[in-house]
């Protein structure tokens, strides 16, 4: 398996706690929390991408989790 490169928000602060994310060669996108880095949590481009549409739009993420994994 090839290495994952992390990219992480430019408005992330030093010590701070920040997302990273990361996407592999056939498309999965994969996601940590910098305080945590040994966790990560995987899901393919286009849940991710409604995922962040959901969150913009008002909803709550826990509303969107469950209608996600009620899919699955």
């Amino acid at each position: 398996m090839t290495e994952l490169v992390w990219q992480q928000s430019s408005f992330c602060q030093e010590g701070g706690s920040c997302l990273g994310i990361a996407t592999s060669s056939d498309n999965t996108m994969h996601i940590r929390e910098s305080s945590s880095p040994g966790t990560v949590v995987t899901t393919a481009r286009a849940q991710l991408g409604s995922f962040i549409r959901a969150i913009k739009a008002g909803s709550e993420p826990r509303d969107f989790i469950l209608t996600i994994a009620r899919e699955i």
